[in-house]
């Protein structure tokens, strides 16, 4: 699935007031945070992951590992924040528009 600009611009305007909810640290991705990561995106659709690692290419591959392990979309990735989103089909919470 692919964005047009204004669809990542809104999603971008939701996303704004999120607090991040998954927050991944030194120790990288273990199983119980990609359990808690894909229960928390089945229920909220779009949220923020803080990537916390020292390493830039680190945190680019993380980020890049959560959204093909989960098949989810980077919407948006500042420093050390990422806002994701996957549809949830069976109780959609998101109307994105058209455009």
């Amino acid at each position: 699935m692919t964005f047009t600009e204004a669809q990542k611009k809104h999603l971008r305007g939701l996303g704004h007031a999120l607090k991040p909810v998954i927050m991944v640290g030194e120790s990288g991705l273990s199983e119980s945070v990609l359990a808690e990561y894909e229960t928390t995106l089945n229920h909220h659709e779009l949220i923020k992951v803080s990537v916390r690692v020292g390493d830039r290419k680190l945190r680019d591959s993380i980020i890049e590992q959560l959204c093909t392990t989960a098949s989810a979309i980077l919407i948006q990735r500042v420093g050390n924040m990422a806002l994701l989103y996957r549809e949830n089909p069976e109780k959609k919470k998101i109307i994105i528009p058209n455009k």
